[in-house]
């Protein structure tokens, strides 16, 4: 007896099957992040959540060596404003594009 061979070769019918889920699933198969947003997300909390207490500490020693006049008091400001501006800094990249329709 003769043995049966299908006309469709396995090759075909597995990109039919794969470009059919791709159809029905198209979040899964389009659907995901850029991996350079995900990693500078996570880098980004990451980096914000060790330098809070660092600021934190900064902000009081640098108070208090102005206090006791071993710095001017323009360096203690401009501390702070750094410390405002790290911490500021998503806010201000997306104000920054709004104003310029990036």
């Amino acid at each position: 007896m003769r043995e049966f061979k299908y006309p469709v070769s396995t090759h075909l019918l597995l990109a039919l099957v794969v470009a059919c889920l791709g159809c029905w699933l198209p979040e899964v198969a389009l659907g995901q992040a850029s991996p350079f947003s995900t990693g500078a997300t996570s880098f980004q909390t990451n980096f914000l959540m060790i330098l809070t207490p660092i600021a934190v500490i900064a902000v009081m020693g640098l108070g208090v060596a102005a206090l006791f006049g071993r710095i001017s008091w323009g360096w203690a400001i401009g501390g702070v404003a750094g410390i405002v501006l790290v911490f500021g800094a998503p806010q201000i990249v997306t104000w920054v594009r709004g104003m310029f329709s990036v």
